[in-house]
This record gives structure tokens, sequence and C-alpha cells, in this order.
């Protein structure tokens, strides 16, 4: 596919992605088997529990999808019975978390990881994106750089213990995720400008 189909596709609405539902996570890892390489993703659609349905889990969706180079995305509500989970190939500058890192490794171990997965693995290790994978939610902790700016403004840092877990994880994420060093130091300047403001990201 030419740059030019593939920066189209990319920009085409998720609307257009196909619904699918899966009875199992080896139907799913079939389809991906076919069309991996070839798809720009789908809303895969997963049964709730007690509605009786046959589907695959999000655990294993996940685990299948990370096998083959792909990465869940966006969550949608679809019915009393499903809900809808976006999956699509993983970009190559997307970011990593630790915990998906840490599902590739058991999947490695356990033999099942396919090429083009490990192709993905090997770009970001290759490019640093795995080395700086971030942590989730429950395990974030604050960095030493951001702890001494929130100390040097009194205002900032008591607007910042105010913030709901969410919030919060919303600063730690941007300035984990900075790539260089300058661009970490202006987001920092930035957040704690913001925070003394008594503004969040998530207002």
């Amino acid at each position: 596919m030419s740059p030019t189909k593939k920066a189209a596709a990319k920009k085409a609405p998720a609307a257009e992605l196909p619904t699918i539902a899966f009875a199992s996570p080896a139907k799913w890892a079939s389809w991906l088997e076919a069309n991996h390489a070839s798809s720009r993703g789908l809303w895969l659609k997963l049964a709730k529990k007690g509605s009786g349905i046959e589907s695959v889990t999000y655990a294993e969706a996940l685990d299948v999808a990370l096998a083959w180079g792909w990465i869940d995305g966006q969550k949608n509500a679809f019915d009393d019975t499903a809900w809808l989970q976006k999956f699509t190939p993983r970009g190559a500058k997307s970011v990593w978390s630790k915990i998906n890192c840490e599902k590739v490794e058991a999947l490695i171990a356990a033999g099942r990881m396919k090429p083009s997965g490990m192709a993905v693995v090997e770009l970001a290790k290759k490019d640093g994106r795995w080395d700086a994978a971030y942590v989730s939610q429950s395990k974030a902790t604050m960095p030493e750089d951001l702890a001494r700016a929130l100390a040097a403004n009194a205002k900032a840092a008591a607007f910042f213990a105010t913030l709901n877990a969410a919030n919060r994880y919303a600063i730690l994420w941007r300035v984990h995720t900075a790539k260089k060093a300058e661009t970490r130091a202006r987001r920092i300047e930035q957040f704690v400008e913001m925070l003394a403001r008594h503004e969040s990201l998530n207002a």
C-alpha cells in the first residue's frame, strides 16, 4: 500500500470500521491471520457477563491482538448484551504501556507471538518506545522533577492535591511520555502554571 493510501486509511472515520463478534479466541485469531496486514481495524463486539452469548473475552482478545501486532483503543457501548472495543494495527509511533510489554513477554515465552507482532516489538525496542513504556494509573508515581516544580509553587501543589486519580494520571502520563528533556521540562512548567490557575486537563 502506498504512503498516500496509508494516510487516507488512517484518516477514515472510525464509524466506517466494521463491527464483528467472535465466539472464541481461535476465531478472532483466524480473522487476524487473514486480515492483520490489510485491515484498518474493527469494533470487536464483546458479550457482557450473564448475557449467555458465546464470546471471546476482552483479556483473550487483547492477547491475540498483541500477538499479531494490533492494539486496543476506544471502548463504546452497544446494547444490553454486548459492548464494543476498538482494535487496530499498532502504529509505528504508538506508545507502549508497561502492562502490555509484560503481556507480550508472556506471549513470547509461551511461543504465541506472530512475526507481525514481533516486528512491532522489535521496532519499539529499536527506537526506545519499549524502554519508555508508561505505567498504569494504579502504579503511577510522582516523578522527582515534577515534585520539585510543585514544591516551588504552593498554589499549584495545593490544587494538584485536590485532583482525582484520573486528572493526576493525565498529568503524570504526559510528563512521562515526553520524548525530549526540553519537552518534558516545558510540559512540567505548563502544568504547574495551569494548576496554579486551578485548572486541570480533564476539566
